[in-house]
């Protein structure tokens, strides 16, 4: 259970790291005028929010089925 927990925190974690350098990305192409680059690093940034959130999604089901036993 400690190392599932260490495990989630560690790929949380990292998820955050990424969109962080996504939105310095995004923020870079946004003031150079890229278009196409902000399009493809908004979509990122959707993909990796979305995984960000995965995980706790996960986790409350496995709580919520606790509370149901």
């Amino acid at each position: 259970m400690i190392s599932q927990d260490y495990d989630s925190i560690h790929v949380e974690d990292r998820l955050l790291r990424q969109i962080e350098i996504k939105e310095n990305q995004l923020k870079i192409a946004q003031e150079s005028n890229m278009v196409y680059v902000v399009e493809a690093l908004e979509i990122q940034l959707l993909e990796l929010r979305c995984h960000l959130s995965e995980p706790q999604d996960h986790q409350l089901q496995a709580l919520m089925s606790l509370l149901d036993d």
